[in-house]
């Protein structure tokens, strides 16, 4: 299955997706993918602008994880008025992040980007 394909299985059948990325930690989208319903805004034009912008936030709550020794980050989720975002590391290099509706269901989302995680580990 192609990334392509995984990123519009979770995002169409979450409930409320709006868009999905996979990135690298440098900030380079590898892929992406958005529905119509994604909110007016700098997301509308490239969704892999939110995981540029947290990638920094990302890092530096690996760095406090490591610090408190309470293991790696699985799952990291910021709520925002206008949307849910839910990223998840692939590996130490490369992490998925998926934008979901407020009144989206936020742990489908989550559910289903554990399911996929082997189909995205064996593309890699």
């Amino acid at each position: 299955m192609s990334f392509r394909a995984v990123l519009r299985a979770i995002v169409d059948d979450c409930g409320g997706g709006l868009g999905a990325v996979l990135m690298s930690a440098d900030g380079i989208p590898i892929e992406e993918y958005v529905t119509e319903d994604l909110p007016d805004g700098p997301l509308q034009e490239d969704i892999g602008t939110a995981g540029v912008e947290f990638g920094r936030i990302l890092e530096e709550i690996r760095k406090v994880a490591d610090s408190l020794g309470g293991g790696s980050v699985s799952e990291t989720v910021v709520s925002l008025a206008r949307m849910n975002l839910v990223f998840r590391p692939i590996d130490d290099d490369i992490f998925l992040a998926v934008v979901v509706a407020p009144d989206g269901n936020l742990g489908k989302a989550r559910y289903l980007m554990r399911r996929h995680l082997i189909s995205i580990r064996q593309e890699l």
